[in-house]
C-alpha cells in the first residue's frame, strides 16, 4: 500500500507542477524580476495526502472535490475577503450586483471558526429579524458552524424562498445565545433611497454599491430638487457593506469636482497600482452616456453630512474617504468597518472563479484604511448597535494596514450556554424620529448644535456645528 502511495504521490507531484506551469504562475515571477521556483517538497506532500485520501479514506471522494477544498483552503487561509467560488457561488455574485439574489440578506466573514454578520441588508429578513453587525452565528438549524468553510455556511443559509432555517446566535452585551427562525427570500435590494425631510434638506441612502446605484442616484437627487434648489443634503452609508468600485467612484464623482482624485489602489502587479478620478471613464462599465450628466445644478455645492457606522464597509467607505479628504462633506457618526483591499474575481474553467485580493486602497490623501476604517470629523454614538464594534481588524487573518504597526484586533469569546428565548430588537427606521444619527445630521446642516450621544441630550451638553463645506 506505501509503495502504491508512494508512486501515485510522484505521479501527482508531475501532474500539479504541469498544472503550476500551465496556469503561467511564472509569468507572475517574471514581473517581479525574478522567478518563483516550483516548491517540489511541499507539492510532493500535497500528492502524498491526496493518494493517501483516495486509497485509505473511510469513504470514496471524488478528485474534483479534493482539489475543490484544496483551492479553497489555499484561499481561505489568506484573508477574510479571498475564496474559491464554485459555479453556484460564482453565479450568485454575478446575480447579486444586479441587485438580486437568493438567501437571507447578510453580508458574512468569519472569526474563530464562527460566520460573523459584518451588516444586514436593509428589507431583508435577516434585516427585519434584527440581526446586528457583529452578532456571531454559531448553529444553522442544529447544525454547528464550528469546522465549516464559509462557502459551506453559505450555501446551508441559501435555499428555496420561503423556506425556513434556524439560527443561533452570540451577540456581545448578551448573557446566552438567542435563536431566530428566518424564511429564505428572494433578496431584492433597493440600492438608492431618497425623500425630502422638508422644504430645502434632502436625504439620500445607498445601502449597496449595485450595477446600477450611480443612475438610480442621479434620478433621486434630480426629484430632491423638482422643487427648488437644497440648502443641505444627508448622504447615508450606514450599514453600507460596498459592492462595486466603479459604483463607488460614480457615487463620489457626483459631489466632487471633474477630475478630482477618488482612490488609488496599490498592490504587487501592475494592474493592482491604479488612479480613480471623478472622470466618466471610471465609474461607467462599458460604453455610454455620462452617468452624471442628469445631476442638477447646485449638487456639487450643496452643504453635504456623510452618515457612517461600523458597518459602512469597502465602497462607503471610499466614498466617505473622498468626501472628507476632499472637504466636501463633513463625516459623521461612528468609526467604520475598516475594510481597505480589493479582491479582483478572476474566472476559472467550468463557470468556477477564485475571488483573490489583490491590493490595499487609498484615500486621495495617501490614507489606508484596512483595518482601520474611516473615522467621523463629528463622532455621534450609534444607539441601536449597543456595545458591539466589530470592524475589519476583529476578523481572522485580515489584512494589515502598511500605516499602522500596531493594529488592535479584539476577539470575542463564545458563550457556551444553551439557547435561550430571547428575541432580536426590531431593526432602527433610517431617517426617522428615532433615529438618533440622522436628526444630528439635520441639526448640523441648519447650524443648529449638535448631540453626540443621546446622554449628552439628556444632560443638555450639545457641541456647535462647525462651518458647513
Amino acid at each position: 500500500m506505501g509503495t502504491k502511495i508512494k508512486h501515485a504521490s510522484l505521479v501527482l507531484v508531475g501532474i500539479l507542477a504541469g498544472v503550476l506551469l500551465s496556469l503561467n504562475f511564472s509569468a507572475v515571477a517574471q514581473r517581479e524580476g525574478g522567478r518563483f521556483p516550483l516548491p517540489v517538497d511541499e507539492l510532493r506532500a500535497f500528492a502524498e495526502v491526496f493518494g493517501a485520501i483516495k486509497s485509505g479514506y473511510v469513504e470514496p471522494v471524488e478528485d474534483k472535490k479534493l482539489i475543490s477544498e484544496a483551492i479553497n483552503g489555499m484561499l481561505s487561509g489568506l484573508d477574510p475577503h479571498s475564496a474559491y467560488l464554485d459555479q453556484d457561488a460564482f453565479k450568485e455574485l454575478q446575480v447579486g450586483t444586479q441587485g438580486e439574489f437568493g438567501g437571507l440578506g447578510i453580508e458574512v466573514g468569519m472569526e474563530d471558526g464562527f460566520v460573523k454578520v459584518v451588516s444586514p441588508i436593509e428589507d431583508t429578513p435577516a434585516y427585519r429579524a434584527g440581526l446586528k453587525p457583529g452578532d456571531l452565528i454559531i448553529r444553522l438549524d442544529d447544525t454547528p458552524v464550528k469546522g465549516m468553510s464559509l462557502n459551506d455556511a453559505v450555501k446551508r443559509m441559501r435555499g428555496k424562498p420561503k423556506s425556513p432555517i434556524r439560527l443561533t446566535i452570540v451577540r456581545k452585551g448578551q448573557e446566552n445565545p438567542f435563536e431566530v427562525t428566518l424564511l429564505r427570500d428572494v433578496i431584492r435590494v433597493q440600492s438608492v433611497k431618497s425623500k425630502l425631510i422638508e422644504s430645502g434638506y434632502g436625504w439620500v441612502r445607498v445601502s449597496q454599491f449595485q450595477e446600477h446605484t450611480v443612475e438610480t442616484m442621479v434620478k433621486h437627487i434630480a426629484a430632491l430638487y423638482k422643487d427648488g434648489p437644497l440648502k443641505g443634503l444627508v448622504l447615508d452609508l450606514r450599514n453600507d457593506p460596498g459592492g462595486l468600485l466603479n459604483g463607488a467612484v460614480g457615487v463620489s464623482a457626483a459631489f466632487l469636482p471633474s477630475k478630482a482624485l477618488v482612490v488609488s489602489t496599490d498592490g504587487r502587479t501592475e494592474d493592482a497600482r491604479r488612479k480613480f478620478i471623478a472622470s466618466p471613464e471610471d465609474y461607467i462599465r462599458g460604453r455610454g452616456d455620462d452617468l452624471l450628466r442628469g445631476l442638477p445644478e447646485g449638487v456639487k455645492n450643496v452643504p453635504m453630512v456623510v452618515l457612517v457606522n461600523g458597518g459602512s464597509a469597502s465602497a462607503s467607505e471610499i466614498v466617505a474617504g473622498a468626501l472628507q479628504d476632499h472637504k466636501r462633506a463633513t463625516i459623521m457618526g461612528t468609526q467604520t468597518f475598516g475594510k481597505g483591499s480589493v479582491q479582483t474575481i478572476m474566472p476559472l474553467g467550468n463557470n468556477t472563479a477564485i475571488k483573490l485580493t489583490t491590493a490595499r486602497y487609498y484615500t486621495p490623501s495617501g490614507r489606508s484604511i484596512q483595518a482601520k476604517g474611516i473615522v467621523p470629523d463629528v463622532l455621534v454614538e450609534d444607539p441601536s448597535a449597543g456595545l458591539i464594534r466589530v470592524r475589519e481588524a476583529d476578523l481572522d487573518k485580515h489584512l494589515a494596514n502598511p500605516q499602522e504597526e500596531k493594529a488592535a484586533s479584539s476577539k470575542r469569546e463564545s458563550s457556551a450556554g444553551s439557547a435561550a428565548e430571547e428575541k432580536a430588537a426590531p431593526p432602527l427606521e433610517f431617517a426617522s424620529e428615532k433615529d438618533f444619527q440622522f436628526q444630528q445630521a439635520v441639526n448640523f446642516l441648519k447650524g443648529k448644535p449638535v448631540v453626540t450621544s443621546q446622554q449628552s441630550a439628556k444632560a443638555s451638553d450639545p457641541l456647535k456645528p462647525a462651518a458647513s463645506n
